[in-house]
């Protein structure tokens, strides 16, 4: 039994083809013999002048020949069956094409469809052509009637619709594979600006329409498209394009519309049509571009920050009033120490001479607390100093509070027991039995007992914690104590502010009262520098952020407790340490006779 199959090849480079012979026959005769070799029997002397062979097919068909000589070779592949062939040269026409393959299922002799003339041989089936035209154009008529057909070069998808094409196969991969490789290859290289050149005879279309989807998906741009024809002229017209062309698609130092963007650049539009054309600006604070032309700069986490090349991100540092790093955590625990140590040795001296008319004078229980009052208060700012957290929180207020309640209530009581003593002093005056320690001692436990509610409130409902601020200055967590409630924050310098200016006013009154009772007029000018302090501080509290904040506090802290300590103390000590008789029962007498 003889087995036939059909080869359509073109075996002319389309683009140099003016006419073309009507058969292989032509430029070549295959004949199959008894030895199963094949050979040439005549060539056409003047093809060559007409024609340019297309090597490529003629590789192809000699590669067919050597498979069909090898399977006859053996007769283990296909026993009692003879396989032969014909060939058949399209020049890449359709009608041609329509020609060939009727006479191959005909027979050799006439051309009549639907009628074979054939009796011992049988149609294995079709390889060909090698344009999409006449490949198409042959699968076509071949479902028509059941023939299998191999396609070995054309590469189109349409072809590969297996309900259109149940009988058709291809011994080539899909050109969607190529074309992934060049998008590969584009990207690899970092090209986004290029052209492309296809066949102008319809081939590969759909793909040609999907592969421009998939370059604009990858960020690639297309210049120009080039549609080549059979015609050369035609197709040197066309080319003009690429001279014209601002892509390099030839040599490509780069194919690239500008300059790829650097690291910690971002793509941004310039106008254009084409999106491959772009200007480069900077990421802004806070924000990385890690890779080339990246198309956006991506937001750093909320802990971390850009750093100065905006090409990674870094924990960002965190700021608070350290011991260690800042000079002025540093100056703040000196003078806290010095201040400290001055109430100390005041306390010490007071103590050595509690006896002396200087020191009992408006009761010296309440002096001892006013100056144990004003240590703790020089003491506390440790407490704003070092990485806050939830307990140092709550405690730096509340001590602050506390401790300056009762500062400012120990000066409240000096001022009434000063005004008490005057009164007292006047002939059957009712005063005089309200003179004593009581009144004084009375007036610090109240007016102290209603700072420390107002605290026990404040703690109960929404007490002080630490906090991470993360957006008051770039590049930095600003650890800080959030107040909690801030009506009880500032009930408590409220409540203060309140005592100090009742112990002004009062102390402003009686501040013509004789030397030998006169505190008054210390307590009205410690009074005025307190008052003074704590008014400049809230408008540079409410300004300020951070370690700055806590710092204007700390300082607020140390100005008026000092202001109390120097303007109540240092007068007395100046008398007990420099001029001791003037601290005597004798002096006072004298001075009251005089």
């Amino acid at each position: 039994m003889l087995m036939l199959i059909g080869l359509e090849i073109p075996m002319t480079e389309s683009l140099l083809v003016v006419t073309c012979f009507y058969s292989l026959k032509d430029l070549l005769a295959a004949q199959v013999e008894n030895s199963q070799q094949y050979r040439f029997s005549r060539l056409k002397q003047n093809m060559w002048q007409q024609h340019s062979l297309d090597i490529f097919e003629y590789k192809f068909m000699l590669a067919f020949f050597f498979a069909i000589d090898e399977i006859k070779e053996e007769p283990d592949v296909l026993p009692n069956i003879t396989l032969g062939y014909h060939l058949f040269d399209t020049c890449g026409y359709p009608m041609k094409t329509l020609h060939s393959v009727i006479q191959m299922m005909s027979g050799f002799m006439m051309t009549i469809p639907n009628y074979s003339c054939m009796q011992s041989t049988v149609i294995a089936g079709f390889v060909g052509d090698s344009t999409f035209l006449t490949t198409l154009f042959l699968a076509e008529i071949l479902n028509v009637y059941k023939y299998t057909q191999i396609s070995h070069r054309v590469t189109d998808p349409v072809l590969s619709d297996r309900e259109k094409f149940p009988n058709l196969y291809s011994t080539v991969q899909n050109n969607w594979v190529w074309y992934n490789m060049v998008i590969t290859f584009l990207d690899i290289f970092g090209w986004n600006w290029v052209g492309i050149i296809a066949s102008g005879d319809g081939t590969g279309e759909l793909e040609l329409q999907e592969l421009r989807k998939e370059m604009t998906r990858h960020g690639i741009c297309i210049e120009f498209v080039i549609y080549l024809t059979n015609n050369v002229a035609i197709n040197r017209q066309r080319m003009m394009v690429i001279e014209k062309s601002t892509t390099n698609i030839i040599v490509i130092p780069q194919a690239r519309c500008n300059k790829p963007c650097p690291l910690g650049y971002r793509k941004a539009p310039n106008g254009g049509l084409h999106a491959c054309c772009y200007h480069c600006v900077p990421c802004s604070k806070g924000e990385i571009a890690n890779v080339t032309d990246s198309d956006i700069c991506f937001k750093c986490p909320i802990d971390e920050w850009s750093d100065d090349d905006r090409v990674k991100c870094i924990p960002k540092t965190h700021e608070y009033l350290s011991y260690k790093a800042d000079t002025l955590a540093q100056i703040v625990c000196v003078i806290s120490l010095v201040c400290s140590a001055i109430t100390i040795c005041m306390l010490i001296l007071f103590i050595l001479f509690c006896n002396t008319p200087i020191v009992r004078a408006n009761n010296r229980t309440v002096s001892f607390i006013l100056l144990t009052s004003i240590l703790l208060s020089f003491l506390c700012v440790f407490l704003f100093l070092g990485r806050p957290v939830d307990i140092t929180c709550m405690l730096r207020q509340i001590s602050f509070g506390i401790f300056f309640s009762i500062a400012v209530s120990s000066v409240l009581a000096k001022t009434i027991t000063v005004c008490i003593a005057f009164k007292a002093s006047q002939p059957g005056s009712v005063w005089r039995k309200w003179v004593g320690e009581k009144i004084s001692n009375s007036v610090v436990i109240i007016c102290s007992s209603v700072q420390v509610l107002i605290c026990v409130i404040w703690l109960s409902v929404s007490p002080p914690y630490q906090e991470y601020d993360m957006d008051s200055y770039p590049g930095k967590i600003i650890i800080q104590c959030n107040e909690g409630s801030v009506v009880g924050f500032y009930s408590v310098l409220g409540y203060m502010g309140f005592l100090a200016a009742l112990s002004f006013v009062l102390a402003f009154m009686v501040r013509t009262l004789p030397d030998s009772f006169n505190e008054a007029k210390y307590i009205t000018f410690s009074m005025l520098v307190f008052c003074s302090v704590w008014i400049a501080m809230i408008p540079a509290y409410l300004s300020t952020r951070g370690k700055y904040m806590v710092a204007v506090e700390a300082f607020a802290i140390l100005a008026s407790s000092f202001g109390l300590l120097g303007c109540i103390f240092f007068p007395k000590c100046y008398i007990i340490i420099i001029i001791p008789e003037k601290n005597t029962k004798k002096h006072i007498l004298d001075k009251i006779k005089a």
